[in-house]
């Protein structure tokens, strides 16, 4: 009996850990690098933090949610909640600073590519888990 899950090429897990890595590490070089106050790239990086922490509980729930797994409603809205709220947190934030348009977009664009690299590095730890799992089943039915 085959796998339901396909455990993700090489390739693509690759691609998840550099693209959610460059993003973050672009975004706190560019932090650490800016002339803003310390107050400021304190923000700048707790929004990181928060958003990359709301990317992957998402991704988790809405997941569990599909495969059948109980997810309570509060803890999907507040897993939708908290997304959004970081994603406007750095619009706001953006918004309203004083930085050229360049910067701005910088930061946006390291800010969505850390995002989707870290739905895609959950997504991949958790089909590997279940490919392994399910790999183990096989192998021991066939015994």
């Amino acid at each position: 009996m085959p796998s339901k899950i396909q455990a993700p090429t090489g390739a693509f897990v690759a691609a998840s850990w550099v693209s959610m890595l460059c993003g973050a590490a672009a975004f706190v070089i560019g932090l650490w690098n800016s002339t803003m106050q310390l107050n400021e790239r304190g923000y700048y990086f707790t929004v990181l933090l928060f958003g990359l922490y709301a990317a992957i509980s998402l991704q988790k729930s809405v997941r569990d949610k599909s495969e059948g797994i109980n997810v309570t409603g509060i803890y999907f809205g507040v897993s939708w909640f908290a997304l959004i709220a970081a994603i406007m947190l750095l619009a706001i934030g953006l918004w309203n600073a004083s930085l050229q348009y360049s910067e701005k977009g910088f930061y946006a664009m390291s800010f969505i590519l850390a995002l989707f690299g870290a739905v895609t590095v959950q997504k991949n730890i958790r089909d590997m888990a279940v490919f392994h799992v399910d790999a183990e089943v096989t192998h021991h039915q066939e015994e």
